[in-house]
């Protein structure tokens, strides 16, 4: 049976206004790719800052809102997939170094700023998949929780880690977490900030998928990538029928207008 490939586009930034980037080579921090072909509709964000795991720093958070916006207003884009673009890293979690820099007020602006790109991707118009194939930490792992689906390597590790650092989870981890296991296995999850294994997580229910790590350390990606190609001829309601996806996200009662 021949198999149709998909056709890549090159990875373009969308840099956040006002914003220098200190990611590989001086490039962008967060990529854009729209696949092409058959898979027409796919469109990937590339967390790539290596220098930190993919931390979420001032420029990664800036660059990654601002992406946001571009994309909600995209309506070619039916399935929105995150990736990382570092080998054994989806995030790291919030860049603690900068943290230490911060005065307390900076510190209280920046986490309702995380608080606030965390719910961008919750209320993004086109259903959202986390390809997990590494280390998902702190706000790495509530980075993923935003998303609808998750797709984990067996050998990824995750977890709200914040406990170990005498912190809580600010970016809706402890909200999202409960949704997605029940109270009480996200409390216990939460104050012991225990690590679980993407195998783990799956016996869990916290993803979708666990797939074991092949050699270019993508496994995830591809199998998030399948999920992705599954969803696409699927009529998901979108920008029309936006309550009724918030609804189902925030598991209220939704207020459907029109038919």
């Amino acid at each position: 049976m021949l198999r149709v490939l998909c056709l890549l586009r090159p990875w373009r930034p969308l840099r956040a206004r006002g914003c220098a980037s200190d990611g590989a080579a001086g490039g962008s921090e967060i990529q854009v790719r729209a696949l092409a072909g058959p898979d027409q509709g796919i469109t990937e964000i590339l967390m790539n800052r290596p220098s930190a795991r993919n931390a979420l720093g001032n420029v990664f958070v800036s660059e990654l809102l601002e992406t946001l916006a571009q994309l909600r207003e995209d309506r070619q884009v039916r399935v929105l997939l995150f990736r990382s673009g570092v080998k054994g890293v989806f995030c790291a979690g919030a860049d603690l170094k900068e943290r230490e820099q911060m005065s307390e007020a900076e510190v209280g602006v920046f986490v309702q700023r995380l608080r606030g790109l965390m719910n961008d991707i919750a209320a993004f118009p086109a259903p959202t998949i986390a390809a997990m194939d590494g280390f998902a930490l702190g706000g790495g792992l509530e980075l993923a929780l935003a998303c609808d689906l998750r797709v984990a390597a067996s050998s990824a590790v995750m977890g709200l880690i914040e406990t170990t650092r005498g912190l809580l989870p600010g970016a809706g981890g402890t909200q999202r977490l409960p949704r997605c296991l029940g109270v009480a296995l996200a409390k216990e999850l939460i104050f012991t900030g225990r690590r679980l294994s993407g195998t783990e997580a799956h016996v869990l229910g916290l993803v979708n998928h666990a797939v074991a790590q092949n050699e270019e350390g993508d496994a995830a990606y591809q199998r998030a990538r399948a999920l992705a190609q599954e969803i696409l001829p699927q009529n998901i309601p979108t920008r029309d029928r936006l309550e009724g996806m918030a609804a189902f996200r925030e598991k209220r009662t939704p207020k459907f207008v029109g038919k």
